[in-house]
């Protein structure tokens, strides 16, 4: 039997209503390994988000966009504060598919602001006129093709997460598990299912919590990670990857230890 078979169920719609409107975010990257060990840690205080009945697992697939030149992705590597990440996700836990806009202000807050699409339409997004209005509307960019800030798919990826809130719902875990890459520019695979990205969302000045506790005494630390960033990194030798090196070698280290 799975921890998680063992572990308290949240459902779907209660989980959606701990909102942490002043959070903090973090996130730890750990070998695949140790998923287990930790679950077992928390099993009392976390309740596992329920997918459907005895299914704590949802696959997601996701589809980002940038320009030729990978402008938002030279943004986040040059730590500029303001930035975007434009993406359609597909979150088959609830068979609904999403073009978002992720934005980061020059605090370090982020936000999101999504429309539903036809999951159909997943490989053919710049053919939907609701997506192409939303994204001039909400940024510089646009998917015309001829002009400057001309979009174009460029990585996807998938990956399976599971969901806890904490019995108090103060705090929610995420832990992404197989986590693969496909540049389509590139043709490039990248494969880092061996590790684990386990975010933690807390209210801010919130004391650490318990899942926090557990990660550092099993020595898990803090890492930045963007997945539209560090797949990128591994799949375009043309991106520049200065600034990512030192988390592609710690997931390297992972990978390999």
């Amino acid at each position: 039997m799975s921890i998680l078979d063992q572990m308290e169920a949240i459902g779907l719609e209660e989980a959606k209503a701990v909102r942490l409107m002043n959070r903090v975010d973090r996130k730890y990257l750990a070998s695949a390994d140790v998923m287990e060990e930790l679950l077992g840690r928390v099993t009392d205080g976390y309740r596992v988000q329920e997918i459907a009945a005895g299914n704590w697992i949802a696959p997601y697939r996701t589809l980002y966009f940038d320009t030729d030149d990978l402008a938002m992705y030279t943004m986040h590597h040059n730590g500029k504060r303001n930035r975007q990440k434009l993406r359609v996700r597909t979150y088959r836990s609830s068979d609904t598919t999403f073009f978002e806009i992720k934005n980061k202000d020059n605090k370090g807050r982020t936000s999101k602001v999504r429309i539903p699409m036809d999951v159909t339409m997943f490989d053919y997004v710049e053919e939907v006129a609701e997506v192409r209005e939303f994204v001039e509307a909400h940024t510089p960019y646009n998917f015309r093709f001829s002009i400057l800030h001309s979009l174009h798919a460029c990585l996807e990826n998938r990956f399976e997460r599971v969901t806890l809130v904490d019995k108090g719902k103060k705090e929610r875990v995420t832990i992404d598990r197989g986590i693969r890459f496909h540049n389509r520019a590139t043709g490039v695979d990248a494969d880092i299912s061996g590790i684990l990205v386990v975010e933690v969302k807390r209210e801010a000045g919130a004391p650490m919590s318990e899942m926090e506790r557990t990660l550092h005494e099993m020595h898990i630390q803090p890492q930045r990670m963007s997945k539209y960033c560090i797949g990128t990194a591994l799949t375009d030798p043309t991106a520049k990857r200065n600034r990512f090196k030192p988390s592609l070698l710690y997931i390297d280290n992972l990978l390999t230890y």
